[in-house]
């Protein structure tokens, strides 16, 4: 037989299905199955080397995600009409899946490893990035790959007040609470999303139901694994050992080690030169004629270093640098920072340093969005920026990793969710941080520097936000464990846990969590949440000594923006044929117009940094999209005269008859030397024929009538 086809199925509690396939597609990959929940279908495919390459301390292991336009019958929208290097959607979709399956792999496997997940059919109400950790799971399950697993992950919302695992697309808009989960059978390992200012509370439940879900399709994972046989994963040749060198280590290190730490410095500098300086001294008692492992010492030292760190913690319930456990670090914050910006702001938390800037620009300023599932436009941008100085390396600027894209990220839902509705805000919003120094968590840094840019910029803000990054350091064996508040970031290395929260004072905007140890349990979680929350709102207070509400007007140089909302059946009259009607008002005036359709209606925007400019282009406009109204006064200008009138254009576009006999109370013989083209005349609409539509205007009913004028 061509083809050995298993098919495995999970049931949602909705009812809605999941089907797992494997033994049909990419059979020389060393695992591949097909998940198909309606019409959307992802082939996800895993391959390894069978030996790890010579030195390799880590897991060689990439991730990629990439969604095919013809799964949704579209063509790409680039000048080379295919798929590209992956976007920025396509970016975050790896992070997800490579956090949330990463630690599932054995520490001393470092062979090379590609996951490959492709969307191959689309269905525009299944969201394919809550199935691409499910595959990809799925696929090493199948295959001979050591892999701790199985794992998934799943989308919960909450929506008109129930939580929906796995959302319809068309549902998902009217969500107060977005997280994407990911998790074993046992311990939830991964979490991101966004909320609407949500309760702690609400986190906690969300992540019970969609755990619950997880364990089924890790369950379902299980019996595919056994059903094509592969229980039994390949041997491989761990790290190498030498316990002598490590008892050496330990007994010359761990007492000087745990002193330097104990030291409670706040500078990583001090700290880093105080454990170097440990390790050069156990160098001198090596003999000349010792030969001995330099990877083995580093790997030695290094766990050393971190389990000196970690009984400190537990022990001592002191920090690196010598804070409590919720203690935040000293923070300053400064707003209209840069003269030439929209808005700017520096936010210093420690060593660690953001340098942000707001810029609102126009409609035409607005970014594309073209990927196989959706194509539009987002008029909210953020991005980071992470030069190796920061932290004191040399390192060539290549443009954004992929940690950069998920740091950006993270900032870009901490804060849309305190942007103005879309009705009120005309401005496309581009929002720059560029991380100056680091130590601790700079996307919480960015999103407090952004928060405060923002208000700074006078755009008109729900509320600030502000972002913790939290830790946790524990122990199975004994039970002890420390929640950390504002880690640093040997603490984010050498912790457990790094849990990042944003919110305004009412409630949580945004959240990402990554686990790195088994057991978390919910009880700890609540404790961690409870602790950020304080510690968030201390950070706000903060912030709000610099500025606690946005600026009541924007910067003498933003550009103004005017939105004029027309009947639908306007629009071609203001953009005019070929758009000749518009290009002349932004020629005349000086003022950027836009126009827009939704909601059956037009949407003209008009932005200018020049209030002349501004006055006079709207004037244009609403005198084109303005009703002619009988007994209305208008001042127009003579287009054509002729002998029995001359016609005046009184509204833009809009030409009435002002007969000979309507210009003056006085009678006129002829139009000869009585108005001139191009003369501006004061009239009044006095009749608009019913059959031809055509408008009389009066200029004598303006003007004083003589007293031998009969009534």
């Amino acid at each position: 037989m061509l083809f050995n086809v298993v098919t495995k199925t999970i049931t949602l509690p909705d009812g809605r299905t999941i089907t797992l396939e494997t033994g049909k597609l990419a059979k020389q990959a060393d695992g591949s199955v097909v998940v198909r929940m309606g019409d959307t279908m992802l082939l996800a495919t895993v391959v390894a080397n069978k030996e790890a390459k010579p030195g390799v301390d880590f897991l060689p292991l990439s991730v990629d995600y990439q969604e095919k336009f013809a799964s949704a019958g579209r063509i790409p929208g680039s000048f080379m009409r295919r798929e590209g290097k992956l976007s920025d959607h396509e970016v975050l979709v790896c992070r997800i899946v490579d956090r949330a399956l990463r630690p599932l792999f054995p520490s001393d496997y470092h062979a090379d490893t590609q996951i490959n997940i492709m969307m191959i059919s689309a269905d525009a109400e299944v969201l394919p990035d809550a199935l691409a950790c499910l595959a990809a799971s799925a696929a090493l399950m199948v295959s001979d790959i050591p892999f701790a697993g199985p794992a998934s992950e799943v989308r919960v919302a909450k929506i008109d007040g129930n939580y929906v695992v796995n959302p319809k697309t068309s549902d998902l808009a009217r969500a107060s609470l977005e997280l994407m989960v990911g998790a074993t059978a046992k311990d939830i390992c991964m979490v991101e999303g966004e909320l609407n200012e949500a309760q702690e509370e609400e986190i906690i439940d969300a992540l019970r139901i969609a755990h619950d879900v997880i364990k089924l399709q890790c369950a379902v994972q299980k019996e595919l694994e056994e059903a094509v046989g592969k229980t039994e994963k390949r041997s491989y040749e761990g790290d190498p050992s030498d316990p002598e060198l490590e008892a050496r280590v330990r007994a010359f290190c761990y007492d000087k080690v745990y002193a330097v730490a104990m030291q409670g410095s706040n500078n990583k500098q001090v700290r880093k030169d105080g454990f170097k300086a440990v390790l050069e001294e156990f160098k001198t008692t090596i003999g000349e004629e010792e030969l001995i492992d330099s990877a083995l010492l580093k790997k030695y030292f290094h766990d050393l270093e971190s389990e000196a760190v970690r009984r400190m913690v537990l022990d001592e319930r002191v920090r690196l640098d010598g804070r409590k456990l919720d203690q935040i670090r000293p923070i300053i914050s400064e707003v209209d920072f840069l003269p030439g910006a929209h808005g700017s702001a520096l936010f210093t938390r420690g060593e660690t340093q953001s340098l942000t800037t707001v810029t609102l620009g126009t409609k035409m300023d607005e970014q594309i969005i073209d990927t196989p599932m959706k194509f539009g436009y987002s008029k909210f941008m953020l991005h980071y920026n992470f030069p190796g100085f920061s932290t004191g390396e040399v390192k060539p600027n290549r443009g954004p990793g992929r940690r950069e894209v998920g740091h950006g990220n993270l900032a870009l839902r901490a804060l849309k969710k305190v942007l103005p509705a879309e009705g009120e805000n005309p401005y496309t919003i581009r929002i720059v941080s560029d991380i100056l120094e680091s130590n601790g968590s700079s996307s919480m840094a960015t999103v407090c520097a952004g928060s405060l840019a923002l208000m700074d910029s006078g755009l008109n803000i729900k509320a600030p936000v502000s972002g913790i990054a939290m830790g946790l350091i524990s122990d199975a064996e004994t039970g002890k464990y420390a929640v950390l508040s504002d880690i640093l970031g040997d603490e984010d290395h050498l912790g457990d846990m790094d849990f990042k929260v944003t919110g305004t004072a009412q409630g949580i905007t945004a959240c990402q969590m990554d686990m790195k140890v088994e057991g978390l349990s919910f009880d700890v979680l609540t404790e961690a949440l409870m602790q950020a929350k304080a510690g968030r709102l201390h950070i706000l207070n903060e912030m709000n000594k610099a500025l606690a509400a946005p600026r009541p007007d924007l910067k003498p140089h933003t550009p103004r923006a005017i939105v004029i909302k027309i009947e639908r059946e306007m629009i071609g009259a203001v953009i005019g044929p070929g758009g000749k009607v518009v290009q002349d008002i932004q020629k005349e005036s000086g003022a950027t117009v836009s126009i827009e359709e939704k909601d059956n209606a037009g949407y003209v925007s008009v932005f200018s940094a020049n209030k002349e400019a501004m006055d006079k282009a709207v004037a244009r406009i609403k005198g084109i999209v303005s009703v002619p109204e009988i007994g209305e006064e208008y001042s127009g200008k003579v287009k054509t005269i002729m002998p029995f009138g001359a016609f005046v254009e009184f509204m833009p576009g809009k030409d009435g008859l002002l007969h000979i006999s309507e210009i003056k109370w006085e009678r006129l013989e002829n139009m000869e030397g009585v108005l001139e083209v191009g003369e501006e005349v004061r009239v009044k609409l006095v009749d608009v024929d019913k059959k031809t539509g055509k408008y009389r205007l009066s200029r004598k009913v303006l003007l004083p009538k003589p007293e031998n004028k009969n009534s």
